[in-house]
């Protein structure tokens, strides 16, 4: 029997129980900013999309990938989140149901932009000509 290293942990796939709990999340958080709560005025009033959460395998620690409404003020969004995430955790806490509440880290989604980038490499037309169907 072969042991496992510690870079084939971490090159898992997400399991089962991570994504559900990854989607949960990401509702919570999504109804927490549409609702409009938060004590922070820059955050109070701004469009704000949960793209994506990642958990780890302990669901001690989460990553919310969000995107400002049109990528507007997006710095100044992001350092909002972040001061708030104590409370975002606390309200998580509250109706997730889990055991313990996880850490969250926000993050700005870029798949967005990589997706631009590639699509742009696809329509260069040293690219699209061997891409081309003959």
């Amino acid at each position: 029997m072969s042991r496992r290293r510690s870079s084939d942990k971490e090159n898992r796939a997400p399991g089962q129980r991570q994504l559900r709990v990854g989607e949960e999340l990401r509702h919570i958080l999504a109804e927490l900013l549409e609702r409009g709560d938060m004590r922070d005025p820059d955050l109070r009033g701004a469009s704000i999309t949960v793209t994506a959460v990642d958990v780890s395998p302990d669901l001690r620690n989460a990553t919310a990938f969000v995107m400002p409404l049109g990528g507007q003020e997006e710095p100044r969004l992001l350092a909002a989140l972040r001061r708030a995430a104590p409370w975002f955790r606390a309200r998580v806490g509250e109706r997730a149901g889990l055991r313990h509440a996880p850490e969250i880290r926000f993050e700005t989604d870029r798949t967005f932009d990589e997706a631009d980038r590639i699509g742009a490499l696809l329509r260069r037309p040293d690219v699209a000509r061997d891409i081309k169907d003959d």
